[in-house]
């Protein structure tokens, strides 16, 4: 708690950042964080509780009013109000209820329209709050009203300046840095159409996917952009912080997902929720695995024949599984920043594929050597270099085409990508292990 008394008594309430606070609030235990939450300035007790990891919402909260909630929910965006409010319905309604109704018409309304946004709409992330400006407004005016907002501190992250028509609907884009060499007597229309094209704004409109806009942000490399209904009028701007926000999420979700756990549930203090998700993939994996040593009691004569190849056995299952992983988190990984194209399909596998093939020939020299000398057998080094060929290029095949076939039928390429390919790795390797030494060796 000294750290935090610390931060707060050597910063001004206007220099105090949410984060800063959260940081130091995480390394508290219990008893200190819950005497330490008391001391945060009170319009700042929202920002800290979404900045905190979502198992200490509760924590925050719990020792304030609904009025003293509200007050401080009053200062912030509309996007993260709706987030606050949604976070808190799902922890307590009548709570949401009540610090929903201490906010003022106008917060009430920007929240209303937000929550009527899908979570995977690009409307669910857009702020309200946004600086416009008419064709028609002369520019020294512009730039003082908006240093007037700024100076009572009305808006925030602002470099861009948006300019719509009489009828609300966007027109243009311009930077700050533009807006500063137009003429200041002249009007936003007179500065523009000297060069209209310069200023063709990027936009979203509020449906659009809001895997589309985080492309968007990053192929133009764009700090906000505009959203806008179907009629081109302008509802609010997305900001990076939000987008950046989006970009986390994605990644966890997909590294959570290669390794068959679920964001939410590890989010949830409930271990029986937790359990349970993992439980679903450990029982797929169980059910692979059976299949796998299938596979290998279908060679119970050749292992008690042939000793040596219990030993060397794993060895090709866990250089398939390897190869296969490497493939398979590199396609989907480039999924998820849409670094391959719907044509791009082939281009992708064989490339995945001659890399595996490259590594197969590469190990297979150097296992079937080891094989040759360790068990003073020559064939089994051919049997067991073989057998690695086989299987890294089966990696290669399936950790690239099982992604991009999930994403082909909208799924998630990272869901079950994993359990299928190490099912096929473990398959085809015993398969071809053994069953090259059947033939070779007996």
């Amino acid at each position: 708690m000294d750290k935090l008394t610390e931060y707060l008594n050597a910063h001004p309430h206007d220099e105090l950042h949410p984060s800063e606070i959260a940081n130091l609030l995480k390394d508290l235990d219990d008893k200190s964080f819950a005497d330490a939450v008391q001391s945060i300035p009170k319009e700042l007790i929202a920002d800290v509780a979404l900045e905190l990891p979502d198992r200490y919402f509760e924590d925050v909260l719990e020792s304030f009013t609904p009025e003293e909630i509200a007050e401080s929910v009053a200062e912030l965006e509309s996007d993260d109000q709706t987030d606050f409010i949604q976070e808190l319905e799902e922890r307590d309604e009548e709570m949401a209820k009540e610090v929903f109704e201490e906010l003022d018409s106008e917060d009430q309304a920007d929240i209303l329209q937000l929550k009527q946004y899908e979570d995977d709409e690009a409307g669910a992330y857009m702020q309200i709050e946004v600086y416009t400006a008419g064709l028609e407004q002369n520019v020294h005016d512009v730039i003082n009203d908006f240093a007037e907002l700024r100076r009572n501190d009305e808006l925030e992250n602002v470099n861009y300046l948006f300019v719509t028509d009489k009828e609300k609907k966007l027109r243009y884009g311009v930077g700050l840095d533009n807006l500063l060499v137009f003429d200041f007597n002249k009007t936003l229309k007179d500065n523009i159409e000297q060069t209209p094209e310069k200023f063709k704004p990027v936009v979203a409109t509020d449906h659009d996917a809001i895997d589309d806009v985080v492309q968007k942000f990053q192929e133009y490399d764009l700090n906000s952009i505009p959203v806008v209904d179907e009629e081109g009028v302008l509802l609010g701007r997305i900001t990076s912080d939000d987008i950046y926000d989006v970009m986390n999420e994605q990644a966890t979700d997909q590294m959570y997902n290669l390794a068959g756990v679920n964001d939410d549930a590890e989010e949830d203090e409930d271990i029986f929720k937790a359990g349970k998700a993992r439980a679903v993939w450990l029982s797929v994996n169980l059910l692979t695995a059976i299949a796998a040593s299938l596979v290998i009691g279908m060679f119970e004569e050749t292992l008690q024949s042939i000793v040596a190849l219990a030993i060397l056995m794993p060895i090709v299952a866990s250089m398939g599984g390897n190869a296969g992983t490497q493939s398979l988190t590199v396609v989907v990984r480039q999924l998820a920043l849409g670094d391959i194209a719907k044509h791009d399909a082939f281009r992708t596998i064989k490339k995945e594929v001659i890399l595996s093939l490259a590594n197969g020939l590469f190990f297979a020299i150097i296992m079937g050597f080891i094989a040759s000398v360790w068990f003073d057998k020559g064939m089994l080094g051919v049997v067991i270099g073989l057998s690695m060929v086989i299987n890294l290029l089966s990696a290669g095949f399936f950790g690239s085409m099982v992604p991009l076939l999930l994403k082909k039928l909208d799924v998630d390429p990272a869901i079950g990508s994993t359990v299928i390919l190490t099912t096929v790795t473990d398959v085809v390797g015993f398969f071809s292990f053994l069953g090259l030494a059947t033939l070779i060796l007996l």
